[in-house]
């Protein structure tokens, strides 16, 4: 499979629809205030959709968080992908070698660090009602969406598809008959730019539409400062423009369509690596300028998706059928840098910054197709015991190619390979509330699921003369039955205690990236299947509204045991995946969230978790990094077959913080009975990580506290607001994730950014 050009989004048509939309929203004139009728004083009930029905999150028996409103508008306003997501949520973790395109999540410390375009992910994202599997399809920019959940602790019994650590849960706001809208404009440093616009409300008497659009752009803002004529002459900018469309039938009170379009076009840089920016300790070497790079590979990336759903609802009398039926494309494009610098430690003029000891530059591309159907019979009604069931069915194709390019000479193709993955899973499942008195509700819920898999990978041909390879083909497949029982007390008016037991799944995993790998090795380890496995947790919580619901008080403990855990040995030496299983992992924790008004104009949050994470099996081993200036590997290690493999029992995930915080506060001083003068910050801080499996004092991520402030002005009740801001106020700039096999290569977190912002609603 060769990419070839998409077809694309207009991308001057579509900036010029959005910003002939702003001033158009900017003049209406018959808004209606939102808030007009809402205690500021007092905390507005969350409702969300944790158990696929809308429920006050107090009394749901999971541990779950929203983000929404403001804080939602705060923390994208920098023009961030999903990223900004990270620690933002107790426990949540978000990260990606591949910039915007490719997030990797992490709840209580469970994540995959998997690079390869096919990995699976123990966090499943669920876009609208639909799990979007492919990491390609997972980073949809983030605009006129009505809230996001975070749910910690297994969700398989009702979301399925590999969601043992958890899920986030996306929800765009839906077209109404009441004709409303926005648009938002904001501009900074870096020529920063985002752009959002959105129009819905009735079409006839029974069709309602909304039509939401985003441009976001920012400029090239490091300096690439290699002398030589093929590289890129700055790097890091972006173009990223979505659309997404909805129509809502409502044929009867009984039936109800909801049918969604969305696409994204989204050109840039791939994620820029740096070449021996990190120290012995894992800290930024002295005189780093995280705006200057000097790299002799291209640098580049290009992704094209577009997907469409429909939704549907009968009314039934005493239970509701739902049909939820979807599609999704995908094409990715990336290259680049991956020794984050130029030449070599072998040529007469040598290389740099520090030692290359040999150049790498590769990149892949991708076509990624998914389809999903669910049926849904779900119980109306208030009633001592209510119920739902359904049959699940889910097919996604990937092609994928790695490439590899001879920086030296020219960079032209050196290595091919290609893979290919069908997958194929269908489930059937239930959940049951009884509720047993007034102050006790149980539940219980039960999926059965099948999972499949068929995956092929071959090397065309190899670098530096290397043989190709010839077709390698695995299969494997699964069943599995997942559940979960919980019980919640009502112990008080405005107290809540809850305890849960959920058992979650994840199907085997394969891995084949064929490009660089030795074929002498037999068939079996150069292309690499992990196990099923399986997460037994326990959580217990306290949910509590303080002070005449002028705060809220949540909490949890959880202790998790991941039976098999599927782990992936990224790089070393010769920058291969491996997948493994090891025996078992323990996680165990706690979780707190806080939302108080402490006086009528100040608002407050707070939200952190505790994660102790281990891997549980003595005889473990994994390859150490390959880079000829070492690693600094603490682990214990041993030789085998020539090979230095570290031991990495008693080790914690990588990428799974011991301590996630986020803080907000929001002080509002009215100035008349419709406006307002406001200052906002919002503060989020992870501990350090582990880049890989093995412990080392060179690949560990240092501390990052990353914050923001926005003030203020908003008049009209709310209709209009122009506001200056700041992302990463303080500037902290540290490694969040590195490269191991050709030097001390890392990768950085977004710089500060300043700028101002319009927004006018109706």
């Amino acid at each position: 499979m060769r990419r070839t050009q998409p077809t694309r989004l207009n991308r001057h048509a579509l900036a010029l629809a959005i910003a002939l939309t702003l001033p158009a929203l900017a003049s209406a004139q018959d808004a209606a205030p939102a808030d007009a009728t809402t205690d500021a004083t007092t905390l507005d009930t969350i409702t969300v959709t944790a158990t696929r029905r809308a429920e006050n999150a107090q009394q749901v028996p999971i541990a779950v968080s929203a983000v929404d409103g403001e804080k939602l508008d705060a923390i994208r306003s920098g023009g961030d992908d999903i990223r900004f997501l990270a620690a933002r949520s107790p426990s949540l973790n978000v990260e990606s070698s591949f910039g915007r395109v490719f997030p990797r999540f992490y709840l209580r410390g469970l994540g995959n660090t998997d690079f390869d375009l096919n990995a699976s992910q123990p966090v499943s994202l669920v876009y609208d009602d639909v799990v979007l599997e492919n990491v390609t399809l997972k980073g949809f920019p983030v605009f006129d969406v009505d809230r996001i959940e975070v749910l910690r602790g297994p969700q398989g019994t009702l979301f399925g598809r590999n969601t043992p650590a958890g899920l986030v849960k996306f929800d765009s706001v839906r077209p109404d008959f009441e004709t409303s809208g926005y648009g938002r404009l904001s501009y900074g440093e870096y020529d920063t730019m985002n752009a959002e616009a959105a129009i819905g409300g009735g079409l006839t008497d029974t069709l309602a539409g909304r039509a939401s659009m985003l441009y976001q752009r920012r400029g090239n803002w490091v300096d690439n400062t290699f002398g030589g004529t093929r590289r890129n002459n700055a790097v890091e900018g972006y173009e990223d423009m979505a659309f997404r469309g909805q129509v809502l039938l409502q044929a009867s009170e009984d039936f109800e369509a909801l049918l969604s379009v969305q696409m994204r076009d989204l050109e840039g840089t791939a994620r820029l690596f740096r070449a021996n920016i990190l120290g012995a300790d894992g800290r930024l070497v002295p005189g780093f300028d995280p705006e200057k790079v000097a790299i002799d590979a291209l640098n580049q990336q290009e992704l094209d998706t577009d997907g469409a759903s429909l939704r549907m609802s009968w009314n039934l009398g005493s239970a509701t059928l739902f049909s939820i039926t979807s599609l999704n494309h995908g094409e990715l494009a990336s290259r680049g840098d991956i020794d984050g610098g130029f030449g070599a430690v072998f040529l007469p003029s040598g290389g740099g910054p520090g030692l290359i000891a040999f150049p790498a530059e590769s990149g892949d591309a991708a076509e990624v197709k998914q389809a999903t159907q669910e049926l849904r019979l779900a119980s109306n009604g208030d009633n001592a015991i209510d119920w739902q069931a359904g049959l699940y069915w889910f097919k996604d194709q990937a092609d994928i190619e790695s490439i590899s390019y001879d920086t030296l000479g020219g960079g032209v193709v050196n290595a091919f390979a290609t893979q290919r993955q069908d997958n194929t899973a269908w489930a059937a499942f239930g959940s049951v509330d009884w509720a047993v008195s007034e102050t006790f509700v149980l539940r219980a819920g039960l999926r059965y699921t099948e999972d499949e898999k068929d995956f092929t990978a071959r090397r065309v041909f190899g670098a530096f003369g290397a043989p190709a390879i010839a077709p390698i083909t695995v299969n494997p497949s699964d069943e599995n039955v997942s559940w979960d029982l919980a019980g919640t007390w009502t112990v008080a008016d405005d107290v809540n205690l809850y305890a849960r037991v959920a058992k979650g799944f994840r199907a085997p995993s394969i891995q084949g990236r064929l490009a660089f790998a030795n074929a002498a090795l037999p068939a079996n380890q150069l292309v690499t299947v992990a196990d099923s496995e399986e997460v037994l947790s326990y959580e217990v919580g306290m949910k509590v509204a303080l002070f005449d619901n002028r705060a809220r008080l949540n909490l949890a403990a959880f202790n998790a045991t991941v039976d098999n855990q599927q782990l992936t040995a990224v790089g070393g030496t010769a920058n291969f995946n491996s997948l493994l299983n090891a025996d078992e992992s323990s996680l165990r924790g706690f979780e707190a969230d806080l939302e108080a008004y402490l006086t009528d104009q100040l608002l407050v949050t707070f939200g952190t978790g505790y994660n102790r994470t281990e891997i549980k099996d003595a005889n473990l081993t994994t390859a150490i990094c390959g880079n000829p200036l070492g690693c600094l590997v603490t682990d214990p290690t041993v030789v085998v077959g020539g090979a230095t493999l570290a031991r990495i029992n008693g080790n914690p995930l990588p990428q799974a913080p011991e301590w996630t915080t986020n803080l907000t506060a929001r002080y509002g001083i009215p100035l008349s009975d419709d406006s307002e003068l406001y200052v906002y910050t919002d503060w989020a801080y992870r501990s350090e990580v582990n880049f890989f499996l093995y412990e080392s004092t060179v690949f560990t991520g240092a501390p990052l506290l990353t914050g923001g402030v926005r003030v203020g002005y908003s008049w009209g009740l709310g209709q209009y607001e122009v506001a200056a801001f700041g992302r990463n106020i303080l500037n902290e700039i540290e490694a969040v994730g590195g490269i191991d096999f050709n030097n001390r290569t890392g990768f950085i977190n977004e710089p500060r950014t300043w700028g101002v912002e319009f927004k006018a609603s109706f």
